[in-house]
C-alpha cells in the first residue's frame, strides 16, 4: 500500500467532545447535584485521548456491549477494528450511588471539573477474561495484569462524554497539541506523508537511525509522539526525555521533524497495543507507523520468560494494516558495526561480522549505575541532560529500607548507619523508624493488615520525596508484605537508590530479644494478627543485601551494608 495523501481519521470523522460556552455553564451546574469520580492516572490519560480525537471514533467510555466485542473479536459492536477496551472503572462503594441513566461528574484530584459522562452501562469486572483475551495471561508481573488485580476497581461504567476542559497540563504546552492541530500543522508545511514514531524512552543513536531510514524508505516527514502519559516503573520521567528530544531535533534535516507529547497510559499488550497505536497514529494523520521489534513488551514474565515473541507485534499490525489504511514500517533490532562505524538492521548483518548494541534500558541503567556511555550508543546531547537528572550513584539519593521481624535488629542497625553516614557528611540523612514513625505520622492507625499497609506506605512516600531530593533515607519498618515493598521499590527507584535489606534473625532468637513481651502475648492470644505469630511475613525474594544478627553485632551488620553501597558507588 503506498499513501499519497493523508489518511482519514480512524471511524470517518475526528472526534470533538468539546460543549459550547452555554453548554458549559449548564453543565457546572448540574454537576453540584452529580456524583463525583475523581480520575485516577490511567483515566485521566484516557479522558485527554477521547477528548481530543486522538481515540477516535470513542465519544466516551465503552459500554458492555462494546467491551465484550473488543475482547473477543478486537471490534466495537459496530464492527470498528479496535483493540484495547477504554473502560471507566469505579470501586463497589462508588458502585452504590452510581447506576445506568444517570450522569457523574469527572473531575481531576484536584476537584477541577473536565467533563460529564452520561452513564449507558454498568457491569462487574471480569479480571480472569480480561487478563487472559488482551494480555494472554494472568501472571502478576506483567504490568498490565497487576493494574487489572490490583487497581482497577470492582465495576466499570461506559456512556458518553460532554467534555467542559481538557485535562490540564503546566508543562511543554507547546507540544501538547490535538490531532486537529497537528493536522493543521500539516497543511501548513505542505506534508502529505508522515512517519509515526512513537516512544517511552530517550532517542540514541540507534532510533535515530531506524527513523532517518524509515523517512528515507517512505520519503516522508517524521511525527514524534513520545509518551508521557504511564510508563513503566524504572522509565526515565518525561521532563528528561522531553529535554533529550529537542536537544536531538537539530540531527534531522530543517522542517523533516515535529514532536507532540502523547498523554497515553500504555497497557503493554504488544500486539494489541501495537494496533491501538497505529490507530492514534492514523488520527494524528500519519501514513506510515514504525513498529519496533518487541513493541510495548512488558519485559520478563515469574519465570523469566518474554511475555510475548519478539515480532508479534509487527505481524498482526501488518495483517491490519489495509484495512487501518496505514502502512507498517517493521523494524529489527539496529545493532552497530564498529569496523564500518555505521548502524545496521540485524537481520541485514552477515554472520560472523561483529556488531554491538545498547538498549534503551541498558543504557538507563548505565546511566544509573554512573558507567560510561560509548560514543557510539547515544549523543553527547542526550548523555548531558541523562546525566543532570540522574547523577552517578554517590550523588543520588538513596533509600535504605530495612525489613524483618519484630526483634531482628532492624531500629539498632539502621541508628548505627545514621551515625556513620553521618560521619561521612556528603548528604543529609533522616531515619524514619516504624516505631517513631508511628507515634509522628501515623497515631491514629491500629495494627490490622490495612493499616500497616498505610503506615508502611507513609513511610515510603517519605522516603521517596528524601530520595528525590538527594539526601538518604533510612527505613526500618516491618514491612511484612512483599506487593507494598516492591510498590515502594518502584516509586523510589524513579529518583534514586533503593537498597532492601532483609534482615533475617530467626524468630526464635527474635522472640527471646523481645524485652517488651509481645511475642508471649501473642502466642497466649491476648493480641491478634501480631506478624511472625498468626499474620504472615513474606520474606523478599531478592534484597540487594541479606544479614542475620544472631552473631553479629549491630556495628558489624551496618558495616556489611556499607561495604555493598561502596561497591554499588552509592558512598
Amino acid at each position: 500500500m503506498k499513501s499519497t495523501v493523508l489518511v482519514e481519521p480512524h471511524g470517518g470523522r475526528l472526534v470533538n467532545l468539546r460543549a459550547d460556552e452555554e453548554r458549559c455553564l449548564y453543565l457546572k451546574n448540574e454537576s453540584l447535584n452529580m456524583p463525583d469520580i475523581i480520575l485516577n492516572e490511567r483515566q485521566f490519560c484516557d479522558l485527554e485521548l477521547i477528548s481530543t480525537g486522538a481515540f477516535s471514533p470513542l465519544e466516551g467510555f465503552m459500554t458492555r456491549l462494546d467491551y465484550e466485542s473488543v475482547l473477543d473479536n478486537m471490534r466495537l459492536s459496530n464492527d470498528t477494528l479496535w483493540p484495547i477496551p477504554i473502560c471507566l472503572d469505579i470501586s463497589e462503594k462508588q458502585s452504590e450511588n452510581i447506576d445506568k441513566g444517570i450522569s457523574v461528574a469527572l473531575r481531576d484530584h484536584e476537584g477541577f471539573l473536565l467533563a460529564v459522562m452520561n452513564v449507558e452501562d454498568k457491569w462487574k469486572v471480569d479480571r480472569e477474561k480480561e487478563a487472559i483475551k488482551i494480555f494472554g495471561t494472568k501472571d502478576l508481573s506483567h504490568p498490565g495484569v497487576n493494574y487489572l488485580y490490583n487497581v482497577t476497581g470492582d465495576y466499570y461504567i461506559g456512556g458518553s462524554l460532554e467534555v467542559l476542559s481538557l485535562p490540564l497540563h503546566f508543562d511543554f504546552n507547546q507540544v501538547r497539541r490535538t490531532p486537529a492541530e497537528i493536522r493543521s500543522e500539516y497543511e501548513k508545511l505542505g506534508w502529505k506523508r508522515v512517519v509515526g514514531f512513537k516512544t517511552r524512552n530517550p532517542i540514541h543513536k540507534a532510533q535515530f537511525e531506524m527513523t532517518t531510514k524509515a523517512m528515507r524508505l517512505a520519503k516522508a516527514n517524521l511525527l514524534f509522539l513520545p509518551v508521557v502519559g504511564m510508563t513503566k516503573p524504572g522509565d526515565f520521567n518525561h521532563y528528561t526525555r522531553v529535554r533529550c528530544y529537542r536537544k536531538i531535533s537539530h540531527y534531522y534535516p530543517p522542517e523533516s521533524f515535529m514532536l507532540n507529547l502523547l498523554p497515553l497510559a500504555i497497557r503493554f499488550a504488544s500486539s494489541r497495543d501495537a494496533l491501538l497505536h497505529m490507530i492514534i497514529f492514523k488520527n494524528y494523520g500519519c501514513t506510515h507507523f514504525i513498529v519496533g521489534h518487541d513493541h510495548a513488551g512488558p519485559g520478563k514474565d515469574s519465570n523469566g520468560k518474554s511475555f510475548y515473541k519478539s515480532d508479534e507485534a509487527q505481524k498482526l499490525a501488518e495483517e491490519y494494516s489495509d484495512e487501518v489504511g496505514v502502512e507498517v514500517m517493521p523494524f529489527k533490532e539496529m545493532v552497530y558495526l564498529p569496523f564500518e562505524e555505521e548502524y545496521c538492521s540485524s537481520d541485514q548483518v552477515s554472520k560472523g561480522t561483529e556488531t554491538k548494541s545498547l538498549s534503551g534500558s541498558d543504557i538507563r541503567k548505565r546511566i544509573m549505575s554512573g558507567k560510561k556511555i560509548p560514543e557510539w550508543a547515544t549523543f553527547p546531547e542526550v548523555i548531558e541532560e541523562l546525566r543532570k537528572a540522574y547523577p552517578p550513584p554517590r550523588l543520588q539519593g538513596l533509600t535504605v529500607f530495612l525489613t524483618g521481624l519484630s526483634g531482628a535488629g532492624k531500629s539498632t542497625i539502621a541508628k548505627v548507619l545514621f551515625s556513620r553516614f553521618m560521619e561521612i557528611g556528603e548528604r543529609p540523612v533522616t531515619l524514619l523508624d516504624g516505631d517513631v514513625v508511628r507515634q509522628n505520622l501515623s497515631s491514629e492507625l491500629n495494627f490490622s493488615k490495612e493499616h500497616r499497609d498505610i503506615n508502611v506506605r507513609r513511610i515510603g512516600f517519605v522516603a521517596g520525596k528524601i530520595t528525590k531530593n538527594r539526601g538518604i533515607a533510612i527505613c526500618a519498618p516491618i514491612a511484612p508484605y512483599s506487593g507494598t515493598r516492591a510498590e515502594i521499590r518502584a516509586e523510589i527507584e524513579k529518583y534514586g537508590g533503593f537498597i532492601e535489606v532483609f534482615v533475617t534473625t530467626p524468630i526464635d532468637e527474635c522472640e527471646r530479644r523481645d524485652r517488651k513481651g509481645m511475642y508471649a502475648k501473642a502466642r497466649a492470644g491476648l493480641i491478634k494478627g501480631y506478624t511472625g505469630v498468626d499474620d504472615p511475613y513474606e520474606a523478599p525474594d531478592l534484597p540487594e543485601v541479606s544479614i542475620d544478627t544472631t552473631n553479629l553485632t549491630p556495628g558489624e551488620a551496618a558495616q556489611e551494608i556499607l561495604l555493598y553501597l561502596g561497591q554499588k558507588r552509592y558512598i
